[in-house]
């Protein structure tokens, strides 16, 4: 299997690339760094399907346990909703010892500027429940990008209409907790109060932004949960590695490999955009 490069795009005053990157051991002030997984029970498209089983554990603690595993992190959070319909997450995570913040259900944004203030964040990561295999290497790697280069925003992939080189459900996003607070307070269209950062990268030149691509293009795969075949299919990956979370994103992509057939799973299903904004939102 080739082995993987990461290729830095950056957004300041001109649009810089580097190929063959890696990480330099750089020094820099420790910061408090906070990963916030949003999950709510409330899927369009699968209800309730942060808590259905991968492998006899609940997919939200597939993904709490993979991104603790993360070496640049302090502290790993779930953001849920006040509403009583995600009393069953807010419960599953009191009963694991999970850390959790409860704020508003279709402003996003907002709850993750209250959980990250409430936490006393300096550094915001930004994940989601239905990632089950997202990987703690990919989250060094963002954390240590966006204190190297004292960016406001790093991330691996972007949603649709933005070009990704990692597979859809490996997504990472960090941004300095000034540059959320800032989005928070500037904000005002659905989509960047849904989905939580787009105002930190949908302008150019607004933030100093930091993308990492894969190298080879692994965009088309598709390792998210938001349907039953993807369902389907990450619990297939899991029953390969016997139940076990310890895996890489490489692992995985090895398993692709050898086996291509299991890319057809899902391969029908549409991704959202930056721009989709659920239609039971507030008005």
């Amino acid at each position: 299997m080739k082995k993987p490069n990461v290729r830095i795009e950056r957004q300041e005053a001109k649009d810089l690339r580097i190929t063959n990157y890696e990480l330099r051991n750089t020094q820099y002030e420790p910061r408090n760094t906070l990963a916030i997984i949003q999950a709510r029970m409330a899927s369009s498209r699968l209800p309730g399907k942060v808590l259905l089983d991968i492998a006899g554990e609940p997919m939200l603690l597939r993904v709490v346990e993979r991104s603790r595993r993360a070496s640049n992190l302090d502290r790993v959070v779930v953001a849920t909703t006040g509403d009583p319909s995600d009393d069953a997450v807010a419960g599953l995570c009191l009963q694991r010892g999970v850390d959790c913040y409860r704020g508003s259900m279709h402003d996003v944004l907002d709850r993750y500027y209250q959980a990250a203030k409430h936490f006393g964040a300096e550094v915001v990561v930004r994940l989601t429940a239905d990632c089950p295999l997202i990987d703690p290497g990919l989250i060094d790697q963002a954390v240590e990008e966006l204190n190297r280069t004292g960016a406001d925003f790093v991330a691996n992939r972007l949603p649709p209409p933005w070009h990704r080189t990692y597979p859809i459900g490996l997504d990472v996003e960090v941004c300095t907790f000034e540059a959320l607070a800032r989005a928070w307070s500037e904000a005002d269209q659905p989509q960047d109060r849904e989905h939580v950062m787009p105002y930190l990268y949908e302008e150019e030149g607004r933030f100093h932004t930091v993308l990492l691509q894969n190298e080879p293009d692994y965009g088309q795969l598709r390792w998210t949960v938001d349907t039953r075949e993807d369902l389907e299919l990450i619990r297939r990956v899991y029953a390969h590695f016997a139940g076990q979370d310890d895996f890489s994103w490489l692992d995985v992509l090895d398993l692709f490999q050898k086996e291509p057939q299991l890319a057809e799973i899902n391969a029908q299903v549409k991704h959202k955009t930056a721009f989709d904004v659920d239609e039971r939102r507030e008005t």
